[in-house]
Formats: structure tokens, C-alpha cells, sequence
């Protein structure tokens, strides 16, 4: 199964024995002050400059989130991608709790985008599954629903077969429809990470869904988070996931090897172009 993004003149696939897709995470205002500082002013030239940084890391998508307290996110949400798409050519994510800035954003994008996210909630289905129909955009499914993140792996893919369930029944292709099996920090409860890594697999092997994982919450709380980070990631990948929702800077070289080694990089080529690009730069 392949899943398609695109932006005007650019398509990202993803899909088993392909390379793992790299979803940028930095346009995200929380917790970075000078980023919330510079939205709220409706500067967007410091959003422009993360969002090359990360391409040139070697980001293949960008996700947006601009969501701030007292602003109108629609318009924001709107402006940002419009600027995002001036300044690079690579698919977009609009990561939003809020549908009418989603569709707004929709509205104005020129590709095929990634929507984050439906999760089994009645209201969230009932909201985000039409617009991934009108738009044909590709929707990130969150293994969680009214009663919050279950504790064990097969709660979670009985949400993840409800999501599927509801988005055939529109009329959704299966392969616009890809899930994060969510993760908690390890360091608060041990068996976090392997609870992760067992949806995974049940959700690959009993729906053959494409995955996608924002991994940096396993290492809430602990010291060197990026070697923890780094860890998780390349388990991840081995167990299935096909994409990842990272600071792409840090996480490209684990992810680069990982793919060699899992045979996801033809030959090499991805993994040698990177080290050559490190040895121009040194």
C-alpha cells in the first residue's frame, strides 16, 4: 500500500521497503517564544527560514502548527501555509484541533496534503473525515478516543479499525488514512515504549495501514533525550512505521542508516549522498 502527499510539484510516497518519510516539527509556536512572539505579530519570516532549515536537513514534509491563544487561527493557519509554500516545494501537514482553520488551510494549499489528525472520537470523525473526502487529502489517525490513550495494544487497534471503518464508508481509500499508535513517556511508565511498538505491528499486520509516529514523547522527563529519541526511533522503523514527525536535523542520521540497513535505500544511494554532503560541509 502506497500513500501519497504532494505539493504543486512535488509527490512524497511512503509505503513498506521505501525510504522513511521525514515530517519536519518545528513550525510549532509551543514553547518557543520567539516564534510565538513573531506569529502573533504576523511576522512569518522566522516560519520561512525553519521551514527551509529543515528541507535543507532533508525534511520530505513540513508540519504546521500555529495554534495560540487569543488568535484567529484560520487566518493565521492560512497565511503561514501560503508563506511555507513560497519558500519550499516539498508536501505540507496542518496540524490544527480547530476544522475551520483546517479547511481554510485546505482551501488554499496546491497539492495533496497531510491532515494531523481524526482520532475515534465521534465528534473528531463526524468533523475531520469529510473534509479529508471534499479535499482528498491523506488524514493521520490517533489511536485514541473518549475515554483517552488505552494502556494496551489492542484497545488501540480496535480504535484504529473504527477509524478505518468510518473512512471506507465515505468513500476514503483506505491508503489516504495512516496512524500513529501514540506514545507516552517511558520514564513515567516501562512499558510505554513496548505498547508503541506492539500497535505497530498488529496495525501493519491486520490492516496493512502505513504509520507514522511522533516519537519524541517517549523521553519526556529523562536526561539525554536524544539518545533515547534516537533509540525508539530505529525500533520503530524495524517494527514498521513508515514515517516519523521529528526534528528532522537530529534524527535524519539514525534514520539513514536504519533504512540502509532495514533495505530501504536502493544501493545505498541516500545513505552515501548524506555522508558526502557532511564531508563538503566539514
Amino acid at each position: 500500500m502506497e500513500t501519497k502527499l504532494s505539493s504543486a510539484t512535488k509527490e512524497v510516497v511512503m509505503g513498506d521497503g521505501l525510504p522513511t518519510v521525514l515530517i519536519g516539527e518545528r513550525i510549532n509556536p509551543a514553547g518557543k517564544k520567539k516564534m510565538a512572539e513573531a506569529l502573533r505579530a504576523g511576522n512569518l519570516e522566522l516560519v520561512q527560514k525553519e521551514a527551509l532549515s529543515q528541507v535543507q536537513a532533508g525534511a520530505d514534509v513540513i508540519d504546521i502548527n500555529v495554534t495560540l491563544f487569543g488568535m484567529d487561527e484560520m487566518s493565521l493557519l492560512t497565511q503561514t501555509v501560503q508563506a511555507v509554500m513560497e519558500i519550499v516545494d516539498v508536501p505540507l501537514c496542518f496540524d490544527s484541533p480547530n476544522p475551520k482553520a483546517l479547511e481554510a488551510a485546505l482551501k488554499v494549499y496546491k497539492g495533496k496534503a497531510l491532515l494531523n489528525s481524526v482520532t475515534g472520537e465521534k465528534h473528531s470523525l463526524e468533523i475531520v473525515l469529510p473534509l479529508v473526502k471534499e479535499f482528498r487529502a491523506v488524514v493521520i489517525g490517533m489511536t485514541q478516543d473518549e475515554e483517552g490513550i488505552p494502556g494496551n495494544s489492542e484497545r488501540r487497534l480496535a480504535i484504529a479499525k473504527k477509524i478505518t471503518e468510518k473512512a471506507e464508508a465515505m468513500g476514503i481509500p483506505r491508503e489516504d488514512v495512516i496512524f500513529d499508535c501514540l506514545t507516552s513517556a517511558v520514564g513515567a511508565d516501562g512499558r510505554s515504549g513496548l505498547v508503541t511498538l506492539e500497535t505497530i505491528r498488529k496495525v501493519k499486520s491486520e490492516l496493512g495501514m502505513n504509520l507514522t509516529l511522533g516519537a519524541s514523547n517517549i523521553s519526556f522527563g529523562l536526561p539525554d533525550r536524544e539518545l533515547l529519541n534516537n533509540a525508539f526511533v530505529a525500533v520503530a522503523v524495524g517494527a514498521g512505521v513508515n514515517s516519523l514527525i521529528v526534528d528532522v536535523a537530529k534524527i535524519r542520521p539514525i534514520v539513514l542508516g536504519t533504512d540502509l540497513l532495514l533495505n530501504h535505500d536502493n544501493r545505498a544511494r541516500r545513505y552515501i549522498e548524506a555522508y558526502r554532503q557532511r564531508q563538503s560541509k566539514s
